[in-house]
């Protein structure tokens, strides 16, 4: 279920573009300062999260690892996977 769910976020984000995205990235340091952020509609969280846990965000090297643009460290796929759930039990979705 979370793997469907998450397919279907993922093209979300993208239909949204980049540009968009980058706009919201800067001020999140973490997967959960997204879901925590009150500016945010519901559906903008999912695209940038869905965006962090693409594969364009994924270290060559270390494939289980995620970089947003701006951000100051690498987070895991994990991290981005628990923030959407938590996003999930916020809304009852």
């Amino acid at each position: 279920m979370i793997d469907d769910m998450f397919k279907q976020i993922a093209a979300t984000a993208v239909n949204i573009g980049p540009e968009v995205l980058a706009s919201h990235w800067s001020p999140f340091r973490r997967p959960m300062d997204v879901v925590k952020a009150p500016a945010l509609s519901v559906d903008d969280k999912r695209a940038i999260l869905a965006a962090w846990a693409s594969d364009f965000c994924a270290i060559d090297s270390k494939p289980a690892l995620r970089r947003m643009p701006g951000t100051p460290e690498p987070v895991s796929i994990d991290e981005v996977r628990s923030a959407l759930r938590e996003l999930d039990s916020r809304y009852d979705i």
